[in-house]
């Protein structure tokens, strides 16, 4: 069969997607054992097995590349929120399971939160990849957030307190996160997802019911329902939140 010139295109962008992707890989490893300060182009480059010239036909700099990397992350980071918030039938359901699944996902995978951090052999100050890449990726990150934004809402949260909130979730989870990774919460005896999971009940009471009566969260008047707080990781939420995020009890 002759090869057409629609053949030898597929066939010419399966091969630059193919390189591109080694790239990208090796680049990632490269960012995580130099940090982006200590990285060049050409040690990118020999990671891939490429000369420096190749690498610079796909990418200018290595602020490109990073940038390549990290919202090839927030891209996960968002469909595994999306995922956690399908099947959720309530604003409060879907605010839980946003929540909730964004903590699990860079509570599964911490070399994620360290590349959206710059954390790699940086340490934590400012860093940035220029204005145009900086707004993109703030923008991939906040639609990664947006569905906690949605249902506060719909919960009856103005545009400006869901917001707020928001950005308290991130707040809340990235502080746990850096307490679970850098192992600091065991100087608490605590599990990082049962704290995160108190967050959530505390902030749907206020949303639900700000003077705690008649909130099936709740027992009492405006009390969380008492328990205290496991000292044992935890691989699924409490019953109280299996009913918002319609997940069967673990046999």
């Amino acid at each position: 069969m002759p090869v057409t010139e629609a053949m030898r295109g597929r066939r010419k962008r399966a091969v630059t997607g193919l390189k591109r992707g080694l790239i990208l890989d090796a680049a990632r490893a490269v960012f995580e054992r130099d940090g982006l300060d200590g990285a060049s182009l050409r040690a990118i480059a020999a990671e891939a097995g490429y000369t420096p010239a190749a690498l610079y036909f796909h990418f200018d700099s290595k602020e490109a590349l990073y940038a390549e990397v990290l919202g090839q992350s927030l891209d996960a980071l968002k469909a595994s929120v999306d995922a956690g918030v399908t099947g959720a039938a309530s604003p409060a359901g879907r605010f839980a399971a946003a929540a909730l699944a964004f903590f699990d996902f860079y509570a599964t995978h911490p070399r994620d939160l360290d590349l959206g951090f710059y954390l790699f052999r940086g340490g934590m100050r400012p860093h940035g990849l220029g204005r145009d890449r900086d707004k993109a990726l703030n923008e991939a990150l906040e639609a990664a957030l947006w569905p906690i934004l949605e249902a506060a809402e719909a919960m009856g949260a103005d545009e400006a307190t869901a917001r707020l909130l928001m950005a308290d979730t991130f707040a809340h989870a990235v502080g746990v996160l850096l307490m679970m990774h850098t192992q600091r919460i065991r100087m608490f005896g605590l599990a990082p997802r049962a704290l995160m999971e108190r967050y959530v009940e505390t902030e749907l009471m206020k949303l639900t019911s700000p003077d705690g009566r008649g909130n099936p969260l709740l027992e009492g008047k405006g009390r969380v329902r008492g328990r205290p707080l496991d000292t044992e990781a935890k691989t699924s939420p409490p019953s109280r939140l299996r009913g918002l995020l319609k997940i069967e009890p673990s046999s």
